[in-house]
């Protein structure tokens, strides 16, 4: 997987945690550069952290399965992406527990948005096992791209408020689609 594949998957993979960072942004009274800074840490901190764990996991099992990884890796990636789609629906800046994002900044509050929003990372970390990714590479591309955007994005939801969620959610959707389609043709065209 070359350099721009895997920053197509890191801005795929940070569309989430810009649509919370977003939200943050827009319940925040007055917004500090420390509110981009830590929302951008936990948030990349996680995006890099959980790839590598899916990728620890996956490398265990990856020659039992090598025959079909190209399947898997597809079926990840487009089931991550519908997913994401689906999400984009919601008009709203809940967590998955019915709570408003709120302003807080506290380390309960972070850890909960920062593992809701990596999970699709540990999914795509065990697909870089089957494609033998340069891991450290990817998690660092995975984790520079999602601390920027969700800084970014705390600055723009307390300009423009909700209006880009659901579109960089879909987005996002559709470029980890996009790649599970190329991986299977690529694959299946060897």
């Amino acid at each position: 997987m070359g350099m721009i594949e895997l920053f197509l998957v890191a801005v795929g993979l940070s569309m989430d945690a810009f649509a919370v960072a977003v939200c943050k942004g827009l319940a925040t009274m007055e917004l500090k550069f420390r509110h981009a800074a830590v929302t951008g840490l936990f948030f990349g901190g996680f995006q890099a952290f959980m790839p590598l764990v899916g990728y620890l996991l996956g490398a265990q099992f990856s020659d039992y399965i090598t025959a079909v990884d190209h399947w898997i890796v597809f079926a990840l990636l487009s089931l991550i992406g519908l997913n994401m789609i689906r999400e984009s629906r919601h008009d709203s800046c809940d967590n998955p527990h019915g709570s408003n994002t709120g302003n807080s900044y506290d380390l309960k509050n972070m850890l909960m948005f920062s593992v809701a929003t990596s999970i699709d990372a540990l999914a795509v970390g065990v697909s870089f096992a089957f494609l033998k990714v340069e891991i450290i590479r990817a998690i660092s591309i995975i984790g520079v791209t999602t601390f920027i955007l969700s800084a970014i994005g705390v600055k723009v939801g307390s300009i423009f408020g909700a209006k880009f969620k659901s579109r960089a959610e879909t987005a996002g959707g559709i470029i980890l689609i996009a790649m599970g389609v190329k991986i299977l043709i690529e694959h299946l065209g060897a």
